[in-house]
C-alpha cells in the first residue's frame, strides 16, 4: 500500500491534508481537482472527448492537495478508446475531492455541463456517493449508547436521488455521447469494519458488527445505481464486483467470483442483497488483496484505505488549493501491448481495473 505527496510544500500539505481527511474514512472538506488532458495518437485525424464527473476517485486523489494521478480511471479508459477509434482523445475530469452526491450533481454535472455539450463528446461517465457513505460511517462509528441508523438511511436516500438526477441531467446535456457510464462503489475498509460497534442495537440491546450493518446499505445502493442505469440508458460499471471478488472460482461453485457477485439485470433488489450479503458473502475480500488467482493478489487501495492505487507515478498539478491542471501526451502502452482488450497492468491496480471495466462499455465506433 502506498500514497504519494509531492515534495513541494510537504509540511503544509500534510497539515492541510489532515484537515481535509477525517481519519482515513471521509473527506470532510472539498477541493476541486480538475484535469484537462489530451491523449495524442500518431497519425490520428480526429479528436473525440471523454468527460468524467465525480469525487476523489475519478480525480485520481493521491494524498496531495496540489496534484493528482495522471493515470486515473478516466484516462485509462480513454487510452483504450483512442486505440479503438484510432483517434486523439481529450479527457476532461471535472471532479471535487470530498464532495457528496448532491455537490457533484449541482456543482459539477449541472454547473459544468458545457464540457459534455460539445459535438465531439462520445463518452460521459460519473461516479458519486462514496463520501455520503464514508461520512455516515464515520459518524456512526463515533456513536455510543443506542445506535441511530438515520445517518446511514439518509446516505442511501441521497445517493439514490442524486444518482437518478445525474442520469437525467446527462441525458439532457450530452446529446452527442454514444456511451453514458456510471460506476458503482466498492467497499473501502472491508476488513477494518469487521469489528463490533460501540453503540447497541435498539432492538436487541447488543453491539453489532459494523461490516454486517454497512454491507447491506452498499448492496442496496449498488443495485439501485445499476437498475437506474438500465432505466435511463446508461451502462453500469460494477466496481464492487471487480474490486471485492476474485478473478477465479474460490468456492468451487463453477463461477468466477467476480462474475458470480455481479449485478444481474432483472434481479430484484432483495435478491441481489441476499446474494451479496449472505449467499456469496464468503467470496468477498478486502480490495487491499484482490486475488487474480489462488496464489497471486494485488493491492487496489492506497495506504489511506480509501482511494484506488494507480500505475505510474506521474502526476498532474492542479494548484495548491485546488483548480485545474492540463497537459497532453501519448499512450503509455502500444497497440501491440493491448491483448484481448487488456493492457499488461489491467488487473494490478485499482485505477487500471476501473478504467478497463469502463472500456468494455465504450461505443464500438465514433
Amino acid at each position: 500500500m502506498f500514497s504519494r505527496i509531492n515534495g513541494q510544500g510537504v509540511s503544509l500539505a500534510v497539515a492541510l491534508a489532515a484537515s481535509l481527511t477525517v481519519g482515513s474514512d471521509a473527506l470532510a472538506s472539498t477541493i476541486n481537482q480538475n484535469v484537462s488532458w489530451t491523449l495524442n495518437r500518431s497519425g490520428a485525424t480526429s479528436t473525440y472527448r471523454v468527460v468524467a464527473y465525480g469525487d476523489s476517485i475519478f480525480a485520481g486523489y493521491n494524498g496531495s492537495l496540489s496534484s493528482v494521478a495522471r493515470r486515473s480511471a478516466p484516462n485509462v479508459e480513454a487510452e483504450y478508446l483512442a486505440k479503438d477509434f484510432n483517434a486523439n482523445i481529450e479527457i476532461f475530469r471535472r471532479t471535487k475531492s470530498g464532495a457528496v452526491a448532491s455537490d457533484i450533481y449541482n456543482n459539477k454535472i449541472v454547473a459544468e455541463r458545457s464540457y459534455m455539450q460539445t459535438s465531439n463528446t462520445r463518452v460521459v461517465m460519473f461516479e458519486m456517493c462514496g463520501n455520503d457513505y464514508l461520512q455516515a460511517r464515520s459518524a456512526f462509528t463515533d456513536q455510543t449508547g443506542t445506535c441511530n441508523y438515520s445517518g446511514l438511511d439518509t446516505a442511501l436516500a441521497n445517493c439514490t436521488s442524486y444518482t437518478e438526477k445525474a442520469m437525467q441531467a446527462i441525458n439532457t446535456y450530452a446529446t452527442a455521447a454514444k456511451a453514458k457510464i456510471v460506476m458503482n462503489i466498492y467497499y473501502p475498509g472491508f476488513d477494518a469494519d469487521n469489528v463490533q460497534t460501540n453503540c447497541t442495537d435498539p432492538a436487541t440491546g447488543t453491539r453489532i458488527n459494523k461490516r454486517g450493518k454497512f454491507l447491506p446499505y452498499l448492496a442496496k445502493s449498488n443495485w439501485r445505481t445499476c437498475s437506474l442505469a438500465e432505466k435511463y440508458g446508461f451502462k453500469c460499471a460494477d466496481a464492487f464486483a471487480e474490486y471485492m471478488a476474485a478473478d477465479y472460482d474460490s468456492n468451487g461453485d463453477g463461477q468466477i467470483d467476480r462474475d458470480a457477485i455481479r449485478y444481474r439485470s432483472g434481479e430484484t433488489e432483495a435478491a441481489y442483497v441476499t446474494r451479496v450479503t449472505s449467499t456469496l458473502s464468503s467470496t468477498l475480500r478486502d480490495a487491499n488483496t484482490h486475488f487474480a488467482n489462488s496464489s497471486t493478489s494485488y493491492d487496489y487501495i492506497q495506504s489511506d484505505n480509501t482511494h484506488p492505487t494507480y500505475y505510474l507515478s506521474s502526476t498532474v498539478s492542479v494548484g495548491f488549493f485546488g483548480g485545474t491542471g492540463s497537459g497532453s501526451g501519448g499512450a503509455d502502452f502500444t497497440d501491440a501491448q493491448i491483448v484481448n482488450g487488456q493492457n499488461p497492468q489491467w488487473n494490478k491496480w485499482g485505477h487500471e481495473r476501473a478504467g478497463w471495466i469502463m472500456s468494455l462499455l465504450d461505443p464500438a465506433a465514433p
